[in-house]
């Protein structure tokens, strides 16, 4: 993307090849499922039934795995326009889901600088279904995102216990370090004495977005005070997980030869809540015989002028 005075720029973390991809625990850029989040304990209970999971994240399961949705290579086809479809056929059983998957991604790439993404998937059997997409970005292309300005429209969030997962609770963020209703620097408080904070190690959390019915719905506005270019999100999800980059160390070299260290990128990934099956007042994410999941989010970029 161009910044404010036309210079162009790689926006997100990455790699120069599909093995770093292939090898890589980050998730940079990943159509990330069959789960997207955290699992409490590997397992869940559907229809009756107990299904236990890979458990990837301690005691935990993490994005669908130890071969998720990310490590998988999808089939691709090109569409009309700037349009790529993706098409991954998940077997009965794989990382202990149950039901055979069948699931769709389409980018678009638009005239408006929007990258849109359609997801679509179908099962044989009752299952869950959680996908999102995994992007680190750094709008400034700095050493860090702390200076980024982000605004969520969200009053609410999902705090963790032990192992990020979610009490179940639907906390305020009014008084916290996780109120974004005004546009604040990823780094003003993500230092602060917080047990949240403290938990994750910084911002790793899921946000309950302020929805009025179904559609498309503004989630976040991140803005890289150097370069002065905007994303913004949309998307049809109940939440969107911040997570800003904690476990980058150094130890990653990405596109270019750049290393990535702490707090390189931030994601802000649209989703269903994490460990939702194993929480009945959470919005549902099962998936049934003859329904189809539909979820749609949009990354659109923009530039403040001079």
């Amino acid at each position: 993307m161009p910044d404010r005075d036309g210079h162009l720029d790689d926006v997100v973390l990455g790699y120069d090849g599909l093995e770093g991809y292939l090898g890589s625990r980050a998730y940079f850029g990943a159509i990330v499922g069959r789960y997207a989040n955290r699992i409490a304990g590997g397992r869940f209970t559907l229809e009756g039934r107990t299904c236990t999971l890979a458990r990837n994240d301690g005691e935990n399961h993490l994005h669908g795995g130890a071969r998720g949705f990310d490590k998988a290579v999808w089939t691709a086809r090109p569409l009309a326009g700037a349009a790529l479809e993706l098409r991954y056929s998940s077997r009965d059983g794989e990382e202990g889901y149950p039901g055979a998957l069948e699931a769709i991604v389409i980018y678009r790439l638009t005239d408006g600088d929007a990258l849109e993404i359609d997801y679509q998937a179908s099962t044989d059997r009752a299952t869950v279904c959680n996908l999102t997409h995994h992007s680190y970005f750094d709008l400034d292309g700095g050493n860090d995102v702390l200076g980024h300005r982000l605004a969520l429209r969200a009053s609410r969030f999902t705090p963790v216990g032990a192992g990020l997962i979610p009490t179940g609770e639907l906390r305020a963020v009014a008084g916290t370090p996780m109120d974004f209703r005004k546009a604040t620097a990823i780094g003003a408080r993500i230092g602060a004495r917080d047990e949240q904070l403290a938990l994750a190690g910084g911002y790793d959390h899921n946000w309950v977005l302020d929805r009025e019915g179904a559609g498309l719905v503004p989630a976040a506005t991140l803005v890289g005070p150097v370069s002065g270019r905007v994303l913004e999100v949309l998307t049809t999800e109940p939440g969107l997980q911040l997570y800003a980059g904690n476990s980058l160390d150094g130890t990653i070299i990405g596109k270019r030869g750049k290393v990535y260290g702490l707090r390189s990128g931030l994601c802000l990934e649209a989703q269903h809540f994490p460990d939702s099956p194993n929480h009945p007042a959470f919005p549902s994410t099962a998936l049934h015989p003859g329904e189809r999941y539909r979820s749609s989010t949009v990354y659109r970029f923009s530039r403040v002028e001079h």
